[in-house]
């Protein structure tokens, strides 16, 4: 199966959209409470970094692995993309969200987790998008 870095860059974008533009807009749509659907979105976030870390880590082993010169190439041109997004994802769990359970300062540091949340989204996009493109544009 010499296309699976394509399918993992595929899974760790649309994980994040679907969590971040679809589950968690409803559920404060849904929700009676803000402050329970702040709590159930802090959980699905906190699961997303682990897959978004297993996922980007499967990335990176895409661009040492010899499965095949057109998609290590691929592999390799995403490379910055995919440590950056795993590094956004672990900073906003260690860094951030403490922060925001701890309500210190909580509109700064909840605007500091959805921008890092917002540029890990671009770096997956970009990551399938490089992934995904013909090897002559590589």
């Amino acid at each position: 199966m010499r296309s699976w870095p394509l399918w993992v860059a595929a899974l760790w974008w649309g994980s994040l959209t679907t969590l971040g533009f679809g589950v968690v807009p409803l559920l404060f749509a849904h929700l009676p409470e803000k402050a329970l659907a702040g709590n159930m979105a802090a959980h699905l976030f906190s699961v997303q970094v682990l897959v978004s870390t297993v996922l980007g880590i499967s990335l990176l082993a895409a661009t040492v692995m010899g499965t095949g010169a057109a998609l290590s190439a691929r592999a390799r041109s995403a490379q910055g993309f995919v440590l950056a997004g795993v590094l956004l994802a672990l900073l906003v769990e260690f860094a951030v969200s403490p922060r925001i359970v701890a309500r210190a300062n909580l509109p700064l540091w909840h605007s500091v987790g959805s921008a890092m949340w917002l540029l890990q989204w671009l770096c997956a996009a970009i990551s399938f998008w490089r992934m995904a493109r013909p090897q002559a544009q590589v």
